[in-house]
């Protein structure tokens, strides 16, 4: 049996590439496809095991390397480039257009979905302002190539034999817009490289990438005026100018730490707070996993991955109050939380038995489908 892995494009390691990593310690003979390929040597090794991908017409576009989302218009076409047809399983990790890779009827075409095309669905309008395309000339263009974009996607979304969703949350918002079941299996997470500490310290922890819709923002004005709680505020981005304008006596802001410096701030952290919206929200896991408490937005994919008042708390509204509340709570009932119970409940999640229940669906589904032949 043949198979091909597909993804977007491999520039980084974030949380789609771990399910590609998990899907290649599966299938360590597939060949790999994605639009472009800029993967340095050591996340190489680590996510495609020293394989590189076959790419498509995009690899070969001036700034590919920096700039590839630029060429979204073109990356209908770029995934139906490739070539497939000597496959028996296409698996492919869809986060905007490898779901809509070309497949004959012999062939079984399995999508893990991390969620719909944000770009055009239901966050197109930030998207839109955040490129400054949300007026003039610039947005009549726009609202063209959106309106084309949106038709592909619901078409291509048609394509896949199965989907499979990230979370409960993600699996609500492809049947809301592409009218398909999905089966929920969660992401991989690599709990055993966040080890139970139970030591904590007095001290709240944010680590997030400082864009717009992470809402850091938020916690740090939260913690503002909270002037008798610390905070450390770990991450790089856009925002970073922002968010040390708004710092207070009792806030620290580390910027960028490496892992291993994250994981000992995750370790000895009073609590983990989490404002964003989220798919699912590996990070979480991973301080859940240190036996940290998690205090989140109760919606998206942290609503189902905490829960409330055994391994974190909920706040209701992404505002400042809610999550000054939400600490408040916290703080009169932190002794009900147990970081070893907080840490087994995060090896439900651990990468191994993503694979256990990966592997035993696509086999059940090759089985069915090969057996119809």
């Amino acid at each position: 049996m043949k198979v091909a892995i597909v993804h977007e494009w491999f520039v980084n390691y974030a949380g789609s590439e771990r399910v590609v990593e998990s899907f290649i310690n599966i299938f360590p003979e597939a060949d790999v496809f994605a639009l472009v390929d800029f993967l340095n040597k050591e996340h190489r090794h680590q996510i495609l095991k020293g394989k590189f991908a076959k790419t498509s017409f995009i690899q070969k576009l001036p700034f590919a390397n920096k700039h590839h989302r630029k060429y979204l218009p073109l990356f209908p076409k770029a995934i139906e480039s490739l070539d497939l047809s000597n496959y028996d399983l296409i698996l492919s990790s869809s986060h905007a257009v490898t779901k809509g890779v070309r497949k004959n009827k012999n062939q079984l075409h399995i999508s893990y979905c991390h969620s719909p095309m944000r770009y055009i669905w239901d966050e197109a309008e930030r998207y839109f302002e955040a490129a400054n395309l949300n007026k003039g000339l610039k947005k009549f263009f726009a609202n063209q190539i959106l309106n084309y974009l949106r038709k592909w996607d619901l078409k291509s979304a048609q394509l896949p034999d199965y989907l499979i969703a990230n979370s409960n949350y993600i699996s609500e918002k492809i049947k809301r817009i592409y009218k398909r079941d999905s089966e929920v299996i969660y992401p991989p997470v690599d709990t055993t490289l966040f080890p139970l500490y139970e030591k904590k310290e007095d001290f709240y922890l944010i680590a997030s990438r400082l864009v717009p819709y992470k809402k850091v923002d938020l916690v740090v004005q939260a913690f503002s005026i909270m002037p008798d709680k610390k905070l450390i505020v770990i991450g790089s981005g856009p925002e970073k100018e922002k968010i040390k304008s708004l710092l207070t006596s009792n806030i620290d802001f580390l910027g960028y730490q490496d892992s291993e410096k994250l994981r000992d701030y995750m370790q000895r952290a009073k609590a983990f707070i989490f404002a964003a919206e989220e798919d699912f929200g590996i990070v979480l896991v991973e301080a859940m996993a240190c036996g940290t408490p998690v205090i989140a937005l109760n919606k998206g994919g942290t609503a189902e991955t905490v829960i409330d008042s055994k391994t974190g708390l909920h706040f209701t509204n992404q505002s400042v109050n809610d999550i000054a509340q939400a600490v408040r709570s916290f703080e009169n009932n932190q002794n009900s939380f147990i970081p070893k119970v907080i840490s087994e409940y995060a090896k439900r999640f651990d990468r191994d038995i993503f694979e256990k229940t990966m592997k035993n669906f696509v086999e059940q589904k090759m089985n069915e489908f090969f057996n119809k032949r």
